[in-house]
């Protein structure tokens, strides 16, 4: 039986640095290469995707007279929000249904959130300035539905209806925000996604809600 002797493990450490294969160098950078640009490689890819069937196919709208003018992106935009806000709507009330609370609309959970942000006391004003609703009939009964089930404390400043969050409406905030953050921030995670991309895109969309409501106040004139 042939025997195979073995250097020392400095010496081999030494020469398998310096004899380690070209191909096993190459798989190395190739790996290295990869690991860095992956996700940006992904989100181009995406891109290019989004691209080819827009050019094949046209926008992805959902109506089709409305593309033809002289903004077709601004018709994809409109879908884009339908859609996302329909999706938003539902996940915040089922969200807080988990958290315990089942009988809340959606308006009733921003609101109920808003008032225990930062802990300060609001004005009901405050709330429909904050959410741009229109119809305050609206956030009043929401605000009345809120303090009948002890989450908020109402009050007057002056002529003013204020709101404060109570002990359980804060306590009916941190579940939610314990079940936010694990059934929906930890799975759009793994979406690679760029925060300072999404926070321009959100300062896009404020800014263009302002477009939305100057052009709602022409049509009113009209």
């Amino acid at each position: 039986m042939m025997s195979v002797k073995v250097p020392p493990r400095s010496i081999q450490k030494s020469h398998l640095e310096v004899t380690l294969p070209p191909f096993a160098v190459v798989r190395v950078q190739v790996f290295i290469a990869l690991s860095m640009p992956i996700r940006q490689y992904i989100i181009d890819k995406s891109s290019e995707r989004h691209r080819m069937q827009r050019e094949e196919w046209g926008p992805i709208v959902s109506a089709s007279h409305l593309s033809v003018g002289a903004m077709p992106s601004m018709s994809e935009l409109e879908f884009a929000l339908t859609v996302t806000g329909n999706a938003f709507q539902r996940w915040t009330v089922r969200c807080m249904a988990a958290a315990g609370y089942p009988s809340l609309t959606h308006l009733d959970v921003l609101l109920l959130h808003a008032t225990n942000h930062r802990g300060r006391e609001k004005t009901q004003a405050d709330l429909c300035t904050m959410f741009n609703i229109e119809d305050t009939h609206l956030a009043t009964y929401s605000i009345k539905k809120l303090a009948g089930m002890g989450l908020v404390r109402t009050g007057r400043r002056g002529k003013e209806k204020t709101v404060r969050v109570t002990e359980a409406g804060a306590g009916a905030c941190e579940r939610y925000r314990e079940l936010r953050e694990g059934l929906l921030i930890s799975s759009i995670k793994t979406l690679g996604l760029d925060e300072e991309a999404l926070s321009r895109l959100a300062a896009l969309m404020r800014a263009v809600s302002g477009q939305y409501d100057q052009a709602a106040r022409g049509a009113v004139s009209l």
